[in-house]
């Protein structure tokens, strides 16, 4: 499924990765910690190259760059350097907005990357907590998921690895999917349908979750890139097409 801006037909990646560039708008200064996968790595550059200028990307590793670069290429020109001291001060006085996956999530935003099952047998073994309560305490968090599914938006999480709003989050800003935009715009700040991608419908997404989302009367269509976004991502930013890899067409 795709999106079409003018007489260009956008990927559904290509939509993801705007989506996940959407994210970023209005931060400003701050640093773009897109851990979760190619997408939103590909998003925080690609804000940085349009709309949001003032933003800190890396090389993927302790590099600022002083230019976005290209997906999988070396940092070029460094203007900082990040060791693990300096990351966990910005961690600390919230100058970052971190971009997680989850292998469980539920309404509020309570995510797993811990195990599946009981903590102390689980049935599978993931990352484990790692810096999940942290960033979701102290920073801006949003949440990049390639496979909208029952198995990830769950009723309940088997471990809270990164902590939800009903749990004292900082701010769960959005959760970016190949399916959907989420967000807690809602009273008791539970997950809600913010737009649906281009080729989806609302009740695609409801099948795909494991519980009640909050879906407003009019759910508009995720945007699609400008001409000028596209031609940014495709020659530019990934011209060799990683960014299909994570979402096939």
């Amino acid at each position: 499924m795709t999106g079409t801006t003018g007489t260009t037909t956008a990927t559904r990646a290509e939509v993801c990765a705007v989506a996940c560039a959407e994210a970023f708008r209005g931060d400003g200064e701050i640093v773009a910690a897109a851990v979760a996968g190619l997408v939103p790595m590909l998003g925080s550059r690609l804000a940085r190259m349009t709309f949001e200028p003032g933003l800190l990307t890396t090389d993927g590793g302790p590099h600022l760059t002083a230019e976005a670069v290209p997906l999988g290429a070396p940092a070029g020109d460094v203007e900082g350097w990040l060791p693990f001291r300096d990351h966990l001060w910005l961690v600390l006085n919230g100058r970052r907005h971190v971009v997680m996956g989850a292998s469980q999530m539920d309404r509020f935003g309570n995510a797993n990357i811990s195990c599946i099952g009981d903590w102390a047998r689980p049935k599978s073994q993931l990352l484990g907590v790692r810096g999940a309560p942290g960033n979701t305490r102290l920073n801006t968090t949003s949440y990049w998921i390639p496979k909208h599914s029952p198995r990830v938006f769950t009723e309940t999480v088997d471990f809270v690895s990164g902590i939800g709003h009903d749990r004292g989050a900082h701010e769960i800003r959005v959760v970016v999917t190949n399916l959907a935009v989420l967000d807690f715009a809602t009273p008791d700040r539970a997950m809600r349908l913010r737009s649906v991608h281009p080729g989806v419908t609302v009740d695609d997404v409801a099948a795909a979750t494991g519980f009640g989302l909050a879906v407003p009367d009019d759910v508009p269509e995720t945007r699609a890139p400008s001409a000028e976004e596209l031609r940014i991502m495709r020659e530019v930013l990934d011209p060799k097409g990683l960014r299909e890899r994570e979402v096939p067409a």
